[in-house]
């Protein structure tokens, strides 16, 4: 497995030291473009110590990845499938899917039920991240973001801080997870200091590199 490009060679072999990938889940990560959807998702100073760190996780940002590739879970394409589809899928191919989350994570359930006013709420997904210290929660859509759904998410967030997690853990993290989204929607939709709400578009067939670079060329050329 050749990659010609040092400080993306030295990111893998961190990582898989670090997570004790098999040389399948390697070969994976490599298709699945890990290195070039976590340095676009990046600052500057987070990208440079890739290649001496691996993946950093300090903060809840850190752990959010845009776009989930959701390859191996063999879906057709929509209408095909339903929200209980998606999922179930997931939960069929949790492994997979927790090494597509990265590290620290670890499955708490699905449906989670909890109660307030006398009204019943699901959380589809709920993980814990140990290196965060806090609850995960997912939301799935298989259509476009609506505002709506970043206020149920928040609404689910509020719950788990204020009832469910302990007082030494720190805040919840929301991730919607949806087929496509509007960045302005959901910029206007959350405050400016928003830490803990977040929204990711996931994809069904693996990505092109070659379009990812150039994402990262673009990126590049900014910053300079």
């Amino acid at each position: 497995m050749r990659i010609s490009d040092v400080n993306e060679r030295h990111f893998y072999e961190i990582e898989a030291a670090k997570n004790d990938w098999s040389l399948s889940e390697l070969k994976r990560q490599f298709n699945s473009a890990l290195y070039e959807r976590i340095v676009l998702s990046s600052n500057k100073d987070k990208v440079t110590r890739l290649a001496t760190e691996g993946q950093i996780v300090e903060k809840p940002e850190d752990a959010v990845k845009d776009p989930y590739v959701l390859e191996f879970l063999g879906l057709p394409k929509l209408p095909e499938y339903s929200e209980t589809e998606l999922e179930t899928r997931i939960i069929d191919h949790l492994q997979k899917f927790l090494l597509e989350l990265g590290t620290g994570f670890a499955y708490i359930g699905r449906q989670v039920r909890f109660t307030f006013n006398e009204e019943h709420f699901r959380v589809d997904l709920v993980f814990y991240n140990r290196l965060l210290r806090c609850f995960v929660l997912f939301d799935l859509k298989i259509g476009e973001l609506k505002h709506q759904d970043i206020g149920q998410m928040q609404m689910y967030v509020n719950y788990y801080d204020r009832k469910v997690k302990l007082k030494e853990e720190n805040p919840t993290i929301g991730i919607v997870l949806c087929k496509d989204k509007n960045n302005a929607v959901v910029e206007m939709t959350l405050p400016e200091d928003n830490t803990q709400i977040f929204a990711s578009k996931y994809q069904t067939v693996l990505p092109s590199k070659e379009e990812l670079k150039k994402l990262l060329e673009e990126q590049n050329n900014e910053i300079d």
